[in-house]
């Protein structure tokens, strides 16, 4: 088979007299190669072809291992199997903690709070160990099977030519081939084998979290209850954390000063010198609230349908963001803004905490107040809708 430059005869020049200006592809002046050229031609040849239209010139190509089937190329074949198949392993043990692993709430103490506290460790030691290893062994197929290739290529501008576009194919068939990938069958299997599993896995992880139910458990869901939710009548305090989780410090109308906001926690008196359940109170994840008092003169505008949920110049509302669950714990008093540090999502806390800036797309979540006779704060009932991230299911306020 024989070719001819667009700029004259055989072997002319890239660059001789007479030549017309380079055409805006890849190859200033590509061989010109007929169908019929193409089909006669072998793999080889074609993946030879398609080095000479991108202008690149192989000075050194050697195989690693001229002679096949040695012991040497069989143990640096078992070491990346080894590698593929450690992902593998990880890959399927991540997969099985994310779907089958208790990962709902316990509070220490509790029976299963081992096994949630491993949850997150679990997951995470898996799937980065199983990303490691199959890491490990791409780079080391690579280091032992690819050929040691020194190449020079010159750079054009403009999109690739029919004809390269033919041959391009052929010259990734080949280096496969010049690798040896087809007739390593143990190296192929396991990485199929944890190339799937981690697809399967990672792709379970992304959808599972949109199809949860959140009426699983039916009025008990956890998505739709708090720890401030009343329990067979019991009063709901609120109380501040003062560092000891034992220490009970119940708050007062009288202990915030007009524009001021103070995070409080829930307690009962039934959880009283029970360390475990104390504990839980300030370390749900759900339970943390902003109390506000809103400065003298300032007029509260409740959501339709959500009066009566503010104590004078006292209102409540969840620390977790309804974005994505940052806690929205700044406060400035004179525009009576809440805002989350995360995306900058702000709330109008004299508003129902509707959302007016911010990537944040439903108010925060108001919990409803009072002072009893004994002259503490305690809810009356539990937030008037989910907190955190909202999700399909639900409407806005």
């Amino acid at each position: 088979m024989s070719t001819t430059r667009s700029d004259g005869g055989p072997g002319a020049g890239r660059h001789g007299d007479g030549a017309r200006p380079p055409h805006p592809t890849e190859t200033p002046h590509p061989p010109q190669v007929t169908e019929a050229d193409l089909d006669a031609m072998s793999q080889e040849q074609l993946a030879r072809l398609a080095a000479n239209l991108d202008d690149v010139e192989v000075v050194h190509n050697a195989n690693p291992w001229p002679i096949a089937g040695t012991r040497a190329e069989k143990r640096a074949e078992r070491a990346v199997t080894m590698w593929f198949l450690i992902a593998a392993l990880c890959g399927l043990a991540f997969l099985l903690a994310f779907l089958f692993w208790s990962h709902e709430y316990r509070a220490p103490g509790d029976p299963g709070y081992v096994m949630y506290a491993l949850y997150t460790p679990v997951i995470g030691i898996t799937l980065g160990v199983g990303i490691l290893a199959l890491g490990v062994a791409v780079i080391q197929y690579v280091k032992k099977f690819f050929p040691d290739e020194v190449s020079i290529q010159q750079r054009h501008d403009g999109p690739s030519d029919e004809v390269a576009r033919r041959t391009v194919i052929a010259q990734l068939t080949q280096a496969g081939k010049d690798t040896g990938i087809g007739r390593r069958g143990m190296i192929l299997g396991t990485a199929g084998l944890a190339t799937g599993v981690f697809a399967i896995g990672l792709g379970i992880a992304a959808v599972a979290p949109l199809v949860r139910n959140p009426w699983k458990g039916g009025p008990d869901a956890a998505l739709w209850h708090t720890g401030w939710r009343p329990v067979n009548g019991e009063t709901v305090y609120m109380r501040y954390d003062t560092g000891d989780p034992t220490e009970i410090a119940l708050v007062r109308p009288e202990d915030q000063e007009p524009g001021s906001v103070m995070t409080v926690f829930p307690f009962r008196e039934s959880e009283r010198g029970n360390e475990s359940a104390l504990l839980n109170g300030v370390r749900r994840a759900d339970n943390p609230t902003m109390l506000i008092r809103l400065r003298p003169g300032t007029v509260f505008v409740p959501a339709p349908g959500h009066e009566g949920l503010n104590y004078g110049d006292y209102v409540a509302y969840s620390k977790v963001c309804t974005h994505l669950g940052c806690p929205a714990s700044l406060f400035e008093s004179q525009t009576n803004r809440i805002l989350c540090p995360c995306h900058q999502s702000q709330f109008v806390a004299s508003e129902h905490a509707r959302p007016v800036f911010g990537p944040a797309a439903r108010p925060l979540p108001q919990l409803p107040i009072t002072v009893n006779d004994e002259g503490y704060f305690v809810a009356t009932g539990d937030f008037d809708g989910p907190v955190g991230p909202a999700f399909w299911e639900m409407g806005k306020i």
